[in-house]
């Protein structure tokens, strides 16, 4: 221990932002990782995935140098060579690449990817704004709209930022019911608080209870004390009926937010028809059930109603995730300690900014999608689109007012949607076609394979942390500083700097042109003056650029911050520099008078655009439920797609399985072990089986993020343990028509021995 150093970090890996106490040997390489029991917010709570940061960081597999492939042929072939090349030579071609396009195409044939994982990084979360700025591409696609889309579109049309998404205060409520989620996997997601588990032990030691409504019996619904199986894709309706109760039962009250709260009369109308009894066979909830739901949720001295993932990328994912927040509502259980509530970050991040072409509200269907015709919503269009848009030449594509061409230049930062998105198989053979497509990854994975130009961004422990966005759905008000363990080589462009570049080549600039810090500070001066403060003056403090400075901003400017000076006891940077372990603020507090930003001034209840698509989901109700429905799921030792190149992650029992019912197993032939063949209208697969009652009769599960046995890929472990990508049968056609977000949930697949 005399020759090893401590250093102290918040783990980057998810929502759970939890506290790592660091070993460094005398080799400067990490030689344990355990948590930081010291910690103001986790207390010593921590996942196996935050114990592996230093393999992440030591992989072989990592990419530390710019990638380029020498195309002997069109797409990427084995015949193909990938060299490691200088950043100069790696931006060189890039703006000869981009060029191109530009030159041939246009701007309209230009677009980008954005993973999920730009929200966990310290440099990417704070520029991709930027990028997206500089680039001014027509269309650019997200992981969002496989993720969240219809929370966003439920905050937007409630409360008038979309997001500003409320979770719940786990941490003081007296009953939780939790549906499409699993935070024993997930640690929590749209919901940051740590050891979510321990939380129900402690809910149930104040008196209180934990429901979970799954169509599996996951970890979660293990650990809590009910579990009420439903049926894929009617958690919509459930929520309905058990509206439906509030009202006859006379259970609605608003509390302190009567008289901000419009559409409780249109609520009360559309869910007249949604009876318990009505909904029942279609839930397989039982009636009494529902009823008996509502009265512990309004009787409760608090409780908080969540949804997630499950609830997001199914048919009826707006309504569901919507219905939510509104049973939350008509309980006096938001906006209140122990309810659903907003956080308050320490330092606010650009999304909690008002965007001004929302300024008189919103308008979704701007523009169509160029060859489905499918109408954009908060500005894009389902990833499951980024294919055709690929593939289809402009001549054969009926016109649409739609700002893009034939996609011939693309650019993913942080993703994976070859594994990721649905209709992975035709997204895989399109990206094979592309012109110029950049990629800004560590990794040679089933996507960036197909790059013209890899640019890998830093390890974990190569750079410092900060959480921005994620503390807005935070049950505490804590932060705290990590500097980078591993500093990277100076000469080597820091991600900021990477994102602003090509930003600028996509705006069409030369490279020699390219003025980095210039681009920086007007984007500094920017956001000075949306918070307020003179740019000129502030910036005169810093001596460097970048996301340092930036999180000064952040802070200073925040809702604890001393405002240069304003307010003598306010925070900054410095204050966590001071105090190696964070510093925690206090719980949420209500914010709704605060942060409602809806052009009427009221927490809309009951919007149009959503309770329009009622009616389909009553016709939902007479539908017939006669085959089998895949579901998704992950485990706490996965994160996506990119963590299966940690031995000690994947080492073990086989995780990529089938999970089916017994009694399905046996109508269907297939037998514990053995391989099946599934097969959807998108695709077929095989994978070994695995009979367990954590199923309900009618469903089965597979894990999402494997499939990791492309030609060209550089994931040797991942290779080893492939699995199969669950999104070959994710039909891209299938998406919720309101949100735009896929449908992974819920989707009819055959089951039969291999």
């Amino acid at each position: 221990m005399s020759e090893r150093q401590i250093k102290y970090r918040t783990c980057p890996l998810c929502e759970a932002m939890c506290g790592l106490e660091i070993h460094i040997g005398a080799e400067e390489r990490v030689e344990l990782i355990r948590p930081d029991r010291d910690d103001v917010w986790s207390k010593g709570f921590i996942c196996p995935k935050g114990t592996t940061l230093g393999h992440l960081h030591d992989d072989p597999d990592r990419l530390r140098a710019p990638m380029v492939r020498d195309v002997a042929s069109s797409g990427a072939s084995e015949c193909d060579e990938w060299r490691e090349v200088s950043w100069a030579e790696a931006f060189a071609r890039c703006e000869e690449l981009i060029g191109g396009v530009l030159e041939r195409h246009g701007k309209e044939a230009t677009s980008c990817y954005i993973g999920n994982p730009v929200a966990h990084a310290f440099s990417l979360s704070r520029y991709v704004g930027l990028f997206i700025g500089l680039a001014q591409l027509p269309v650019i696609y997200s992981a969002g709209t496989v993720d969240q889309w219809p929370k966003n579109v439920a905050c937007m049309l409630m409360y008038g930022n979309m997001w500003w998404i409320p979770a719940p205060d786990i941490q003081r409520t007296h009953y939780w019911l939790i549906m499409g989620g699993n935070p024993q996997a997930s640690q929590g997601s749209l919901l940051a608080c740590p050891d979510v588990l321990g939380e129900i032990d402690r809910i149930r030691e104040r008196g209180g209870k934990t429901v979970v409504i799954d169509p599996r019996r996951t970890g979660t619904a293990d650990k809590a004390d009910e579990w009420l199986p439903i049926v894929p894709g009617t958690d919509a309706a459930f929520l309905l009926a058990l509206i439906n109760v509030l009202f006859v039962d006379d259970l609605v009250d608003l509390g302190g937010l009567a008289d901000i709260v419009a559409g409780v009369d249109d609520v009360r109308a559309l869910c007249q028809p949604f009876t318990p009894d009505r909904v029942a066979a279609t839930t397989r909830i039982p009636a009494e059930t529902i009823r008996r739901i509502a009265h512990e949720i309004a009787a409760a001295p608090s409780a908080s109603v969540y949804g997630r993932i499950g609830l997001c990328n199914q048919e009826f994912g707006t309504v569901a995730s919507w219905l939510i927040d509104v049973v939350n509502v008509l309980t006096a259980n938001f906006d209140v300690p122990g309810g659903l509530m907003f956080g308050t970050p320490i330092a606010w991040g650009a999304n909690s900014l008002a965007d001004p072409q929302w300024a008189d509200g919103v308008t979704f269907g701007r523009w169509h999608s160029r060859v489905r015709g499918v109408p954009e919503v908060l500005g894009q269009v389902p990833v499951s689109c980024l294919a055709e848009e690929i593939l289809t030449p402009n001549e054969v594509t009926p016109e649409h007012d739609c700002p893009a061409r034939q996609i011939r230049a693309l650019v993913t930062i942080a993703g994976n949607p070859v594994i990721s998105s649905p209709g992975a198989q035709q997204l895989d053979d399109a990206l094979a076609s592309l012109d110029c497509m950049i990629s800004v990854d560590n990794y040679m994975n089933e996507t960036t394979r197909h790059a013209h130009v890899i640019l890998p961004g830093l390890s974990a422990l190569e750079q410092p942390h900060f959480d921005d966005l994620i503390p807005m759905w935070a049950a505490r008000s804590a932060g705290r500083y990590s500097e980078a363990i591993f500093p990277p080589a100076p000469e080597r462009p820091r991600e900021w700097e990477i994102l602003t570049t090509l930003g600028a080549l996509l705006l069409g600039m030369k490279l020699a042109d390219i003025d980095v810090n210039a681009f920086d500070d007007g984007y500094f001066a920017a956001l000075c003056e949306a918070k307020g403060v003179d740019p000129t003056a502030v910036a005169a403090r810093y001596d460097e650029r970048g996301p340092g400075r930036m999180l000064d901003l952040q802070i200073r400017t925040g809702p604890f911050g001393d405002r240069y000076g304003e307010t003598p006891d306010g925070l900054t940077f410095q204050s966590f520099v001071d105090a190696p372990h964070g510093l925690d603020l206090g719980p949420m507090q209500p914010r709704l008078r605060e942060l409602l930003a809806t052009p009427s001034g009221m927490l809309e209840l009951a919007p149009p655009y959503i309770t329009a698509d009622v009616a389909r989901l009553a016709a939902r109700l007479d539908r017939d439920d006669d085959g089998l429905v895949l579901i998704s799921r992950r485990h706490v030792r996965s994160n996506n797609s990119w963590m299966h190149n940690v031995k000690v992650l994947v080492k073990g029992k086989d995780r990529c399985t089938l999970l089916i019912h017994p009694d399905d197993a046996g109508r269907c032939g297939v037998r514990d072990g053995v391989l099946a063949r599934v097969t959807s209208e998108a695709g077929e697969l095989e994978v070994p089986v695995e009979v367990s009652d954590e199923m309900m009769p009618g469903v089965v599960s597979l894990p999402h993020g494997w499939g990791h046995d492309k030609d060209g890929i550089r994931l040797s472990v991942a290779r080893e343990h492939a699995g199969v990508n669950n999104n070959i049968l994710a039909p891209g056609r299938l998406i919720d028509p309101i949100s735009n977000n896929a449908v992974v949930n819920g989707i009819p697949v055959e089951v039969v021995p291999a």
